[in-house]
Protein backbone atom coordinates (compact mmCIF):
# COMPACT_ATOMS: atom_id res chain seq x y z
CA UNK A 1 0.00 0.00 0.00
CA UNK A 2 1.55 3.49 -0.48
CA UNK A 3 1.19 6.23 2.34
CA UNK A 4 -1.42 7.45 0.12
CA UNK A 5 -3.54 4.67 0.66
CA UNK A 6 -2.62 3.83 4.24
CA UNK A 7 -3.91 7.61 4.98
CA UNK A 8 -6.89 7.05 3.13
CA UNK A 9 -7.79 3.64 5.18
CA UNK A 10 -6.74 5.29 8.75
CA UNK A 11 -9.09 8.68 8.42
CA UNK A 12 -11.80 5.80 7.42
CA UNK A 13 -11.00 3.96 10.12
CA UNK A 14 -10.18 6.74 13.19
CA UNK A 15 -12.73 9.51 11.88
CA UNK A 16 -13.16 10.79 15.35
CA UNK A 17 -8.89 11.37 15.83
CA UNK A 18 -6.83 12.70 13.82
CA UNK A 19 -5.67 11.16 11.02
CA UNK A 20 -2.18 10.13 10.33
CA UNK A 21 -1.10 12.18 6.72
CA UNK A 22 0.78 9.96 4.05
CA UNK A 23 3.51 12.17 4.86
CA UNK A 24 3.69 10.61 8.55
CA UNK A 25 3.65 7.04 7.04
CA UNK A 26 6.35 7.84 4.47
CA UNK A 27 8.59 9.28 7.53
CA UNK A 28 7.66 5.94 9.68
CA UNK A 29 8.11 3.47 6.44
CA UNK A 30 11.95 4.64 5.80
CA UNK A 31 13.00 3.84 9.65
CA UNK A 32 14.15 0.37 8.84
CA UNK A 33 12.70 0.09 12.85
CA UNK A 34 9.58 0.30 11.14
CA UNK A 35 7.51 -2.27 9.28
CA UNK A 36 3.83 -2.68 7.33
CA UNK A 37 1.73 -5.83 7.14
CA UNK A 38 -1.47 -5.26 5.09
CA UNK A 39 -4.55 -7.04 3.71
CA UNK A 40 -7.48 -6.32 1.82
CA UNK A 41 -8.20 -2.86 3.42
CA UNK A 42 -6.56 -3.05 6.75
CA UNK A 43 -3.25 -2.78 7.49
CA UNK A 44 -0.83 -2.77 10.71
CA UNK A 45 2.03 -0.49 10.91
CA UNK A 46 4.77 -1.71 13.91
CA UNK A 47 8.43 -1.31 14.73
CA UNK A 48 10.98 -3.25 17.15
CA UNK A 49 13.80 -2.07 18.91
CA UNK A 50 15.61 -4.25 20.74
CA UNK A 51 13.31 -7.11 22.41
CA UNK A 52 10.02 -5.12 22.19
CA UNK A 53 7.70 -4.96 19.54
CA UNK A 54 5.31 -1.53 19.27
CA UNK A 55 1.78 -1.35 17.32
CA UNK A 56 1.68 1.58 15.95
CA UNK A 57 -1.43 1.83 14.31
CA UNK A 58 -3.85 -1.06 13.24
CA UNK A 59 -6.92 0.02 10.96
CA UNK A 60 -9.56 -1.29 9.03
CA UNK A 61 -11.80 -0.05 6.52
CA UNK A 62 -15.64 0.29 7.84
CA UNK A 63 -16.84 -0.97 4.98
CA UNK A 64 -14.47 -4.10 5.54
CA UNK A 65 -15.11 -4.46 9.33
CA UNK A 66 -16.18 -7.45 11.08
CA UNK A 67 -14.40 -10.03 8.33
CA UNK A 68 -11.71 -10.73 10.82
CA UNK A 69 -9.25 -8.48 8.58
CA UNK A 70 -7.97 -6.97 12.12
CA UNK A 71 -7.25 -10.15 13.60
CA UNK A 72 -5.15 -11.28 10.66
CA UNK A 73 -3.30 -8.10 10.86
CA UNK A 74 -2.20 -8.54 14.55
CA UNK A 75 -1.42 -11.65 13.53
CA UNK A 76 1.12 -11.08 10.71
CA UNK A 77 2.21 -8.17 12.96
CA UNK A 78 3.08 -10.48 16.03
CA UNK A 79 4.81 -12.70 13.58
CA UNK A 80 7.09 -10.07 11.67
CA UNK A 81 7.76 -9.01 14.97
CA UNK A 82 8.85 -12.04 16.32
CA UNK A 83 11.09 -12.82 13.39
CA UNK A 84 12.93 -9.40 14.08
CA UNK A 85 13.39 -10.51 17.34
CA UNK A 86 10.92 -8.94 19.83
CA UNK A 87 9.67 -10.96 22.65
CA UNK A 88 7.47 -8.72 23.95
CA UNK A 89 4.50 -6.46 21.68
CA UNK A 90 2.82 -3.18 23.28
CA UNK A 91 0.05 -1.01 22.15
CA UNK A 92 -2.10 1.55 23.17
CA UNK A 93 -5.90 2.11 22.65
CA UNK A 94 -8.63 4.78 22.92
CA UNK A 95 -10.27 3.28 26.00
CA UNK A 96 -13.37 3.68 24.27
CA UNK A 97 -12.86 1.90 21.08
CA UNK A 98 -13.98 -1.36 22.48
CA UNK A 99 -14.04 -3.32 19.21
CA UNK A 100 -10.41 -2.68 19.70
CA UNK A 101 -10.05 -4.01 23.17
CA UNK A 102 -12.13 -6.83 22.63
CA UNK A 103 -9.55 -7.63 19.57
CA UNK A 104 -6.33 -7.41 21.82
CA UNK A 105 -7.88 -9.42 24.95
CA UNK A 106 -8.93 -12.25 23.19
CA UNK A 107 -5.70 -11.91 21.16
CA UNK A 108 -3.63 -12.74 24.46
CA UNK A 109 -3.03 -8.98 25.61
CA UNK A 110 -3.29 -7.90 29.14
CA UNK A 111 -3.69 -4.14 30.52
CA UNK A 112 -0.87 -3.13 32.27
CA UNK A 113 -1.63 0.73 32.32
CA UNK A 114 -3.91 3.69 31.54
CA UNK A 115 -3.00 7.32 30.32
CA UNK A 116 -5.56 9.66 30.82
CA UNK A 117 -6.87 12.35 28.16
CA UNK A 118 -4.15 11.10 25.48
CA UNK A 119 -6.06 11.20 22.66
CA UNK A 120 -7.30 14.60 21.47
CA UNK A 121 -10.75 13.77 19.27
CA UNK A 122 -11.63 16.33 16.04
CA UNK A 123 -13.99 18.31 18.54
CA UNK A 124 -11.68 18.79 20.71
CA UNK A 125 -12.05 16.24 23.56
CA UNK A 126 -10.20 14.42 25.11
CA UNK A 127 -9.82 10.71 25.41
CA UNK A 128 -7.67 7.95 28.09
CA UNK A 129 -5.80 5.63 25.89
CA UNK A 130 -5.02 2.10 27.60
CA UNK A 131 -1.64 0.42 27.47
CA UNK A 132 -2.18 -3.51 26.32
CA UNK A 133 1.19 -6.32 26.51
CA UNK A 134 1.70 -9.44 25.41
CA UNK A 135 4.60 -11.68 25.55
CA UNK A 136 5.85 -13.10 21.89
CA UNK A 137 7.67 -15.89 23.70
CA UNK A 138 5.60 -19.21 23.86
Amino acid sequence: MTPEQLEAIHEAAFNQTRPWSASEFSSFLESPLCFLVTNDESFALGRVIGPEAELLTLAVHPITQGKGLGRICLEQFESTAQIRGAEESFLEVAADNSPAISLYKTSGYSQISHRQNYYETTDGARRDALIFRKSLIF
